[in-house]
């Protein structure tokens, strides 16, 4: 994790690393990395931001796909670990959302850093969408709130 990022909010969540996560070698198998990372989002749309991520989808028809991901991958995690999740909002464009987000074992090493970039879509025309006002105003509340 950058220092610049480490400054950012942070939403982070406890996530125990399962049996289904793993490979037959007891370790996380790297691309269910991206589906816990998916996981925490919907939590941080839930929790945080208080936006019901199901609703935004089903109901309002608003997707977020992923338009660019980088993953580093650092050390491996085991079954049966509790890791922690963390996020922060890298920056907030007018169709798009650029998260930080990371892993780090229950000793607080570094295990998986990533970024990915989400663009907000209308899920009936698949085309780009200004970020909805009332998710950028959650979003923005809860990145000055949480930096106090």
């Amino acid at each position: 994790m950058s220092e610049s990022v480490a400054a950012l909010p942070r939403f982070v969540t406890q996530v125990p690393i399962r049996f289904a996560h793993c490979d037959p070698a007891g370790i996380i198998f790297f691309p269910q990395y991206l589906v816990l990372f998916n996981g925490l989002v919907e939590d941080w749309f839930n929790q945080a931001l208080q936006v019901p991520y199901a609703q935004m989808l089903a109901t309002d028809r608003i997707g977020l796909p992923i338009v660019h991901l980088e993953c580093d991958f650092r050390a491996i995690t085991r079954m049966g670990e509790v890791v922690s999740l963390g996020l922060s909002v890298a920056k907030l464009g007018t169709r798009s959302l650029t998260l930080a987000l990371d892993c780090l074992g229950p000793d607080g090493q570094l295990r998986v850093s990533a970024q990915k970039v989400l663009v907000f879509t209308d899920l009936q025309t698949h085309q780009a969408l200004s970020v909805p006002s009332h998710i950028r105003t959650a979003m923005e509340q809860w990145m000055q709130s949480s930096s106090h």
